[in-house]
């Protein structure tokens, strides 16, 4: 819950070679305040079946800057080993090439984040959501 002192920041993950959610993509949270400060880790989740990650932690007062480490490697081990089960034709490997995915942003007291991550095993993108 955002208050005026503090912002928030929920995530999701879309993987866009199967256009599915990435479920159970471990999700690291850490912030500063300030530029120059040290990142303190505030803990983290994991997307649900839906992609969606809605409980991570609240930040504290006076951050400015946002870290969400995502924890790819093991989902792409996980899909890869899917796959081979199903005797699914590959073309190409379909390993982690980004065995993690660290997203920076800044933010504003009183504002929600929401940072959206479109995956897939050769590439990334993200933008602010709402």
């Amino acid at each position: 819950m955002s208050t005026f002192a503090t912002a928030s920041v929920s995530t999701h993950i879309l993987d866009t070679s199967t256009g599915r959610p990435a479920a159970a993509v471990a999700i690291a949270l850490a912030a500063r305040s300030g530029s120059d400060a040290q990142w303190v880790a505030l803990g983290g989740s994991a997307t649900d079946a839906d992609g969606r990650c809605k409980d991570l932690p609240a930040l504290p007062e006076g951050t400015t800057h946002v870290r969400l480490d995502f924890e790819t490697e093991s989902y792409f081990a996980r899909k890869k080993q899917a796959e081979a089960q199903q005797d699914a034709p590959r073309v190409r490997d379909s390993g982690a090439f980004f065995p993690e995915v660290a997203i920076t942003f800044a933010v504003t007291p009183g504002e929600h984040y929401h940072v959206p991550l479109l995956l897939n095993p050769f590439g990334y993108s993200v933008y602010r959501g709402s």
